[in-house]
């Protein structure tokens, strides 16, 4: 038998490669969950956001969320990260540091930097020390970052001009997102106070869904003629999208134990269950009440169930899943069908995609059931902070109902308000939305390009645009423009 040579990168404890602390299922686990999260957004939020909107905004869709990925990474190891989970500088900020040196991204990880101490002295809350280093918990933190910034988009497709977008991501991200993310994660007041958050039900869905809300009342309506016909462009490519958030979220709930352990494995059944759960309750409302299955609204109700379970995903069990699943599969339905119908604010403000509806509402749903249904034995596996548990399960639980609503309504307010400061700030140096000549044309006045190589929506040919040969001068001479099925123009 012949000897065989094992690299020193993949020998246990023998190089710098492969220190003690390093657990290689761990580390392998949490880059997989990173890339997911980041699936969701680069190619799903970009194939969803560019398929669910009227053709002639596709691209400019597709492209807000591509800036927006691009933008976060960049800012979040610049000085994003530290300001979300490094050194407590106020009980609800970090202290602003770069995350791009060899000696901090090769160390252990440490999560959070702020520890609590009960009044004797004694740690209640230990900084978690995941067994992989530094590097990747900066790069599965960033993806989650990009993902809220990209979710806050919906909002605001369709006249938002491009470049207050590209001022408005790094804003955001500073002021409001590391706010949220601090609080509840990294160590602030809320985390410390015992506040439930598993993976981003406050810090990313209820932020986005009323900071995306509010930048739409002050960015304003999209064109009349758009809000009175707003079809998608290609419902498949849109499924495609959604398919890809739906089974990245397994990166995203799995991933927040920071260990591949049996409550990761909890947490993403837990999640898959309560996402079927509130997409076929919200279709059954939709066949009870309008006679038709909806495929956007199926897509809504996966959505609203992936969301609301996100607070929750590891601390439940699989009953109170589909108790969630049946609650974000009508609240919102409800929310979004007649509340929605019947408010003049809601009514007023312009919200393209329904992400108050879809991620706000649902995402409180989720943080306050979380106080319900957290189970104490779940909660120790996962919680830094002692006894923890949900009203249903007595003893100190009936306090946590009350916490949850509280640190809702703290991330509610900072984002109203910071949301409202960063619109205004940025609304005097340029417009906030797009000209009218803009808005009546779409992608090929904003960025001189469109997304399908077709003509005939209502324009002329024009060879010199679409082709000269032989091919497009006949066509040119001959045929009247394209129509689809009943004639509609394509």
């Amino acid at each position: 038998m012949s000897n065989t040579t094992v690299p020193l990168a993949y020998q246990a404890y023998t190089s710098l490669a492969v220190p003690e602390w390093l657990n290689k299922g761990d580390n392998a686990w949490q880059m997989i969950s990173a890339t997911l999260v980041g699936l969701q957004s680069v190619p799903g939020l970009v194939i969803l956001y560019g398929s669910i909107v009227k053709k002639k905004w596709a691209v400019n869709s597709a492209f807000m969320a591509l800036y927006a990925f691009a933008a976060v990474v960049l800012c979040w190891v610049t000085w994003g990260y530290s300001m979300s989970f490094g050194h407590q500088m106020l009980p609800f900020w970090g202290k602003a540091m770069p995350a791009l040196g060899q000696k901090f991204l090769i160390q252990q990880a440490k999560l959070p930097t702020t520890t609590h101490n009960f009044h004797d002295g004694t740690v209640e809350s230990a900084m978690i020390t995941p067994f992989y280093p530094m590097a990747t918990m900066v790069y599965f933190q960033c993806v989650f970052a990009a993902i809220t910034l990209i979710l806050l988009a919906g909002s605001l497709l369709g006249r938002m001009n491009i470049r207050a977008w590209m001022m408005f991501v790094p804003l955001w991200l500073t002021f409001s997102y590391t706010v949220g993310a601090f609080s509840l994660w990294g160590g602030g007041f809320l985390f410390q106070w015992g506040v439930m958050d598993y993976s981003g039900g406050y810090v990313i869905h209820l932020s986005s869904g009323i900071a995306g809300f509010t930048a739409a009342y002050w960015v304003g309506p999209r064109s009349t003629k758009d809000r009175e016909r707003f079809p998608p462009n290609n419902v498949l490519l849109m499924l495609a999208g959604a398919g890809l958030l739906w089974m990245g979220w397994a990166g995203f709930n799995g991933g927040d134990p920071y260990s591949a352990n049996i409550d990761s494995s909890m947490a993403v059944l837990n999640t898959n269950i309560c996402a079927a759960t509130s997409l076929l309750v919200w279709t059954c409302l939709d066949v009870i009440f309008f006679k038709k299955p909806s495929v956007i609204g199926a897509v809504q109700g996966m959505i609203t169930g992936l969301v609301c379970i996100t607070p929750a995903a590891g601390l439940v069990q699989g009953w109170a899943a589909i108790l969630m699943g049946v609650l974000s599969g009508s609240i919102p339905w409800f929310t979004m069908m007649v509340v929605h119908k019947r408010s003049r604010l809601l009514q007023k403000v312009d919200d393209t995609l329904g992400v108050f509806h879809t991620h706000a509402v649902a995402g409180f749903i989720g943080g306050v059931s979380t106080g319900l249904f957290a189970e104490p034995t779940l909660c120790n596996l996962f919680l830094p902070v002692t006894n923890s548990r949900g009203a249903f399960y007595g003893g100190v639980g009936g306090a946590q109902v009350f916490k949850q609503i509280v640190g809702a309504l703290f991330i509610m307010a900072w984002n109203v308000i910071v949301t409202s400061v960063i619109c205004v700030v940025i609304g005097m140096v340029m417009p906030l939305r797009m000209p009218e000549e803009q808005l009546a044309i779409g992608d090929d006045a904003v960025h001189g390009e469109e997304a399908y190589a077709l003509w005939g929506d209502g324009e002329k040919y024009d060879v010199n645009r679409h082709g000269n040969g032989s091919y497009g001068n006949e066509m040119l001479e001959t045929s009247k423009p394209a129509t689809g099925v009943g004639g509609i123009n394509f």
